[in-house]
């Protein structure tokens, strides 16, 4: 049953993940500057989930759908793996095409969309409520509304200390964040927060170690929050 469903898991990601490209490069634009309606050729785009490519000239507006089927397979997978099937692994797998559109988007333009990071913290709250009354849940409600409250507020904090390394959007993603490791325990919202903020770090010292970013320059975070939120789950799990 196991091997079962982390198959099922693997091919809803993959097709989850092909859906991706579209909306990557549509929301990809900076703070002050709407959503893309046209590819590079000038036709419009119709929709928001689909491959990066025109339908009318079949001009490439964005990377392919490879990867992100790829990695959003691979997400869901492990999470079948490591969950089983209790009711939040629903919720979780409802959640990873979100996570990493997210991070796809963040990593591109540095920003972390309110149209995604919102849903995805009111989506926490509501569907982990509903999962809670099925049998078989392994977490608990009430502590995943306390955990995005907590793991928020640190951003938050962060967030005022620092304003110039640290992303309001940062802040929201941590709301939906936190409720999903506030699930299955405060040690598992401890270590999985801990874990992007150490992959986060890592990676920023790479960078200046070899001299590929200067200590001002700006470093998309999101993923490496979403990333350490994904090993939490994982261990909690």
């Amino acid at each position: 049953m196991d091997v079962l469903l982390t198959v099922l898991a693997a091919v809803y990601g993959a097709l989850a993940g092909a859906s991706l490209p579209r909306a990557r490069y549509r929301l990809s634009v900076e703070p002050d500057e709407p959503w893309r309606s046209a590819g590079p050729c000038g036709h419009g785009l119709r929709g928001w989930l689909g491959r990066a490519r025109c339908g009318a000239c079949g001009e490439p507006s964005g990377p392919g759908a490879r990867w992100p089927a790829a990695v959003t397979a691979l997400v869901c997978a492990a999470l079948a793996a490591g969950v089983g099937a209790r009711p939040e692994l629903g919720v979780w797998l409802a959640a990873a095409p979100v996570a990493v559109l997210l991070a796809a988007v963040d990593r591109s333009v540095r920003r972390l969309p309110d149209v995604l990071t919102l849903p995805l913290a009111g989506g926490m709250a509501v569907l982990l409520g509903a999962a809670a009354l099925i049998p078989g849940a392994a977490g608990s409600w009430p502590r995943a509304l306390l955990g995005g409250l907590a793991l928020g507020g640190g951003y938050l904090l962060l967030f005022l200390i620092h304003p110039a390394g640290m992303g309001f959007g940062d802040v929201k993603l941590a709301v939906g964040l936190g409720c999903a490791l506030g699930w299955y325990g405060w040690p598992v919202l401890g270590w999985g927060a801990l874990a992007g903020l150490l992959l986060g770090s890592l990676y920023g010292t790479a960078l200046l170690v070899t001299r590929r970013a200067g200590r001002g320059t700006a470093m998309a975070f999101g993923p490496f929050m979403i990333l350490g939120a994904w090993l939490g789950l994982l261990g909690g799990a």
